[in-house]
């Protein structure tokens, strides 16, 4: 029997695993199985602590941060021999949006440092502020401003028109 601790980790995980999924996503450039690892990886990482973490005000800022911090170590850590490649992963099918826009968009993303990557998608994905980008990524404020900017400006080197093209599309 599941003591009262497991049974909240449980609902926080069954609540929330999907937005954690989502960011794992960006940050992975659209690598499902690798963000399916990455989340699990995050998770493993709460349960010992969940007594703790339960009683915080936002859990799920903790475990978001905890996700972040779990891309941006596997990043430093990854052995020379791995590479990245061109192989499109299987992808489940999507419900709603535009498949040729968020591809373009999760290339583009792929291209970008991890770190760099992770400050757009918190900037801009997670909608968080300069501050708790930061205070994410240990960081200071101005680091990010300049990651997002100088981020941002590879994102529209590498997308130019392109972009402009699929959202003039949409129609």
């Amino acid at each position: 029997m599941a003591s009262g601790s497991d049974a909240e980790f449980q609902d926080f995980a069954a609540t929330h695993s999907g937005r954690l999924f989502r960011t794992a996503c960006l940050l992975t450039s659209g690598d499902w199985h690798y963000a399916e690892d990455l989340l699990q990886e995050t998770l493993g990482k709460l349960y010992p602590k969940w007594r703790r973490i339960g009683r915080m005000d936002w859990p799920f800022a903790y475990a978001n941060t905890t996700l972040i911090r779990t891309y941006l170590a596997q990043q430093r850590r990854m052995c020379s021999a791995e590479r990245t490649t061109d192989a499109v992963p299987e992808r489940a099918e999507r419900r709603h949006g535009d498949p040729e826009l968020r591809l373009t968009l999760l290339d583009g993303l792929a291209g970008l440092s991890p770190r760099d990557r992770a400050v757009l998608v918190l900037r801009y994905w997670e909608d968080r502020s300069v501050e708790e980008t930061a205070h994410v990524l240990n960081l200071s404020a101005g680091a990010v401003r300049v990651c997002s900017k100088r981020a941002l400006d590879r994102l529209r080197a590498v997308l130019g028109d392109q972009l402009v093209g699929l959202a003039l599309d949409r129609s």
